[in-house]
């Protein structure tokens, strides 16, 4: 449309290049470069409507189109669910595949996103995985009975449109800007090597976003306008897992080093991010964290099931042996002074998290059996990795144990936090888990004010609502309520809580009267989100906060108010995604990297300086 407008317009003219002073004063209204612009603007203006209506118009017809296409097409899933495969071209080089239009063709690219389905990889069965503590991703060659073949993924990849603007790169879609359509095309054409060295050129920990994600890209991918977008995280997950089992991904130990060193506080995805970085480019890291594991969120705020730790443990070592030093244990502000930290370092990255959780201050809330959901998820986490380690017995810490065994499980808050507190209620074999959400149940498609590229604010079943739904047939999530007390028993547990369901007005969630309700509840867990990065740090530094109480520094500098220091990830644009948490890392890396430069420019520079006045000195003793 903007090309069209551009060859509709004359030329730009410029009638007045003199100087200002030279200029003749006419009147605005007589004056005929006024009404020149007047009138061009008219047909701009009409051009602009005319192109909008087109534009809007096409979209509407493309997505009547498809929706008409997918209504004649035949089902090209088969009973396994996969795209089914012509049985006597099953074991060739190049099996046959059904299409939408029911034939059986060879895979092409060329217009796949027309001739194949999209079909997401599967989670294992929720009935057989509610029996273990393992990944709720199938595992090739184990899982045979759901995980994507060859073929299928050859199939996936071929969706992928190879558009002129990849909205899944942009900011709308990736936050580290991932090579998508790139990589998509290389696994397309079996190209596996190139893939993965095509995924580290953007994204450090791909193993992790592969697992954990919601996909943002997959909400902007320009398939999804018309159709279902191209299943981006099983492909990148499919790439980086086959990289490893490859032997692939090694150790990549940089040849120089810089002389420079620095401390990252904190070993989450931003913190490890950041340390990558920084060691590839030749500086001497080391990592500082407060508990006894490093990972961070990814240790144990993320449930196992979800991120095997095995996975996390695998990147943490490689980084290890590329050079990058971890100190656990060590609770810098607390244990360690900052000052003395600062003093032994030539900068210090800030990669703290947003670990202070929102409350909910109503009464009952100082009962036994009301929890946070971080210290729910960490005390599974550790008793977990205990019994698997063989520790339990001496490293237990049974005071902190909290158990949802038998008991009526209440989650307030949504999200994948609240999920993964429901995915873990149901292994520890709960009576009934019931998951509180303050927002109204979202819309099932598009709402007119969420118009694509942005992420689709649309109903959804992740695998905890799914779990529930297999186990109880309903499923878990009660909408528009929020809590008005808590009810205790005559030992101080709680037993029951009180909602009220809301209503949403210009000013926000009001509390309907007379909608009062109790409900059972033995373990309630908090699951509303994060408010900021504790603060002790910041205040012993004297750092500047924002108006949320992160850590203040700019997006893209990430300087703070003190020298040397940098902040980056949760603890400076609050609580997000691990993959924003990544690209906020990253970023901390490359802004620490220049102020290490030049520090070292400068130091060398008065080295030179001095050592040049010893020269004049030694040869001139009168000077």
């Amino acid at each position: 449309a903007t090309t069209q407008r551009n060859k509709a317009l004359p030329p730009p003219t410029h009638p007045h290049k003199t100087s200002p002073s030279r200029r003749r004063r006419r009147s605005p209204i007589s004056s005929p470069t006024s009404s020149t612009a007047t009138t061009m603007l008219a047909s701009v203006s009409r051009l602009a409507r005319h192109q909008l209506r087109a534009t809007t118009s096409s979209i509407a017809t493309a997505r009547a189109q498809s929706t008409a296409a997918v209504e004649k097409a035949v089902n090209a899933i088969g009973d396994d669910g996969r795209h089914d495969i012509l049985a006597e071209t099953a074991d060739s080089a190049e099996p046959q595949v059904k299409r939408r239009d029911g034939s059986y063709q060879k895979v092409e690219k060329l217009r796949g996103f027309v001739n194949y389905e999209r079909n997401a990889e599967p989670y294992r069965d929720p009935m057989v995985r509610l029996n273990d503590w393992a990944e709720i991703n199938p595992v090739p060659g184990v899982d045979v009975d759901v995980a994507h073949t060859a073929v299928e993924r050859k199939v996936q990849a071929a969706r992928c449109m190879d558009c002129g603007t990849p909205f899944c790169q942009t900011h709308t879609g990736c936050p580290v800007n991932n090579l998508i359509p790139e990589w998509n095309n290389l696994v397309y054409n079996e190209q596996w090597d190139e893939a993965i060295d095509r995924l580290h050129k953007t994204n450090n920990f791909p193993e992790f976003t592969g697992r954990v994600c919601p996909a943002p890209c997959e909400g902007s991918c320009v398939a999804g306008l018309v159709d279902s977008p191209v299943t981006i995280k099983n492909i990148e997950y499919a790439i980086v897992d086959r990289a490893f089992r490859d032997g692939k991904i090694t150790p990549r130990i940089p040849k120089e080093r810089t002389g420079m060193s620095v401390a990252v506080i904190g070993s989450g995805p931003a913190g490890l991010a950041c340390a990558d970085e920084l060691n590839q480019m030749g500086h001497t890291v080391t990592v500082y964290e407060r508990e006894d594991r490093v990972g961070g969120l990814l240790m144990y705020g993320i449930p196992n099931m979800k991120l095997e730790k095995e996975t996390v443990d695998r990147r943490v070592n490689l980084l290890r042996e590329e050079g990058i030093q971890f100190v656990t244990s060590a609770n810098v502000g607390k244990d360690i002074d900052i000052e003395e930290l600062r003093s032994n370092y030539d900068a210090l990255a800030l990669c703290l998290g947003s670990t202070k959780p929102r409350d909910l201050p109503v009464p009952g809330r100082e009962l036994k059996g009301v929890h946070f959901a971080m210290e729910f998820l960490t005390a599974n986490q550790k008793r977990l990795l205990m019994t698997k380690e063989g520790t339990l017995e001496s490293k237990w810490e049974k005071e902190n144990w909290i158990t949802a065994e038998g008991k009526d499980v209440i989650v307030i808050g949504g999200g994948d936090t609240g999920t993964d507190c429901i995915g873990t209620s149901m292994r520890h074999r709960c009576n009934s888990v019931t998951n509180f959400e303050l927002m109204p149940q979202p819309p099932m498609e598009r709402a007119d004010d969420n118009p694509w590229p942005q992420w689709p604010r649309v109903f959804g079943i992740d695998y905890g609502h799914a779990e529930v739904r297999a186990a109880t047939g309903k499923d878990p999530r009660v909408y528009s309520v929020m809590t008005k007390e808590f009810i205790g028993d005559d030992e101080g547990n709680v037993k029951a809580l009180v909602t009220q369901e809301v209503e949403w007005t210009d000013k926000g969630p009001q509390a309907v009267a007379g909608t009062e309700k109790e409900w059972p509840c033995d373990l309630a867990v908090l699951s509303m989100g994060f408010v900021s990065p504790e603060d002790y740090i910041a205040t012993e530094m004297g750092l500047e906060m924002d108006q949320r109480n992160n850590i203040h520094a700019a997006y893209g500098d990430f300087r703070t108010n003190v020298e040397g220091v940098f902040a980056g990830g949760d603890c400076r644009r609050g609580q997000s995604l691990v993959v924003w948490a990544i690209n906020e890392g990253r970023g901390v890396a490359d802004s620490c990297d220049q102020y290490l430069q030049q520090k070292q420019g400068d130091t060398l520079t008065a080295q030179h300086a001095k050592s040049a006045f010893a020269n004049l000195s030694s040869l001139s003793p009168s000077i």
